[in-house]
């Protein structure tokens, strides 16, 4: 072979092999800012858990594992950008595909779950509603879980009642007691039955505005690494058919 087909041969060679380790250089930079977003969609599954847990407490019990799935979720990208680091260090074709195909697996269960949501939206706020009268009619002060997540939010909210204070003359605690102490307008005050000491508005309607505003946060920043893991699955996918095709190896 002369000289000048060798150096050819050199050449077309070197071109895929450059655009190879371009494509390494590009995913393993994504595989860095795909751990920060794992960090990111675990910061606000803890926070969701810690800031929306007195509303979730009435809510039914699927609605309470939200928080867990977004620390399941983040925690698990976190471990996968390890593994896409891992994967793209080794310059392995059918390790990059596994990672392709675990990004896909959670893409579809982020988006699975953004539907069932959205779908189910209304049936939250009803389910809320519902479990918000049942908690006050079945109210003691010294009692469950339920109960004190409605003084808490009664107290934050700075509201009465599910739709106003009057709700709560339905109660067998206000026959016995009047209205509960987290009603007051004014911290420590015995409202007993004197309706000009407690809060007219009702909580629904104030803590539905909460949910949404939060919950628009927190759908908002799953859209946005929903959206970027797509970028992981065609980078992780090309790759490895680059290295296929190639036959590259790390020396």
């Amino acid at each position: 072979m002369s000289s000048d087909a060798r150096k050819r041969g050199h050449q077309g060679r070197a071109r895929p092999n450059l655009r190879v380790l371009l494509a390494l250089l590009v995913i393993e930079q994504y595989d860095q800012v795909i751990r920060i977003t794992g960090v990111i969609l675990l910061a606000v599954g803890i926070w969701g858990k810690v800031s929306l847990e007195n509303y979730f407490s009435l809510l039914n019990e699927k609605a309470t594992n939200v928080p867990f799935v977004l620390i399941g979720t983040g925690t698990v990208i976190i471990l996968l950008g390890t593994f896409g680091c891992f994967a793209t260090c080794r310059a392995s074709a059918w390790m990059l595909k596994l990672y392709a195909m675990f990004l896909t697996l959670i893409f579809l269960v982020e988006l699975v779950a953004a539907i069932v949501g959205f779908v189910f939206r209304h049936e939250i706020k009803n389910s809320f509603k519902n479990n918000y009268e049942k908690t006050i009619k079945q109210y003691n002060s010294t009692g469950d879980y339920r109960s004190d997540a409605v003084d808490k939010i009664q107290n934050t909210l700075h509201c009465c009642g599910v739709t106003d204070y009057r709700d709560w003359k339905d109660t067998n605690y206000y026959l016995e007691k009047g209205f509960p102490k987290s009603c007051c307008k004014l911290e420590n005050c015995s409202p007993q039955r004197d309706a000009d000491k407690v809060n007219n508005e009702g909580c629904f309607i104030k803590v539905m505005t909460i949910i949404e505003s939060e919950m628009g946060v927190v759908a908002g920043i799953s859209f946005g690494v929903a959206c970027f893991q797509l970028i992981g699955i065609f980078l992780a996918y090309c790759l490895s058919r680059a290295i296929t095709n190639n036959q590259y190896e790390i020396v």
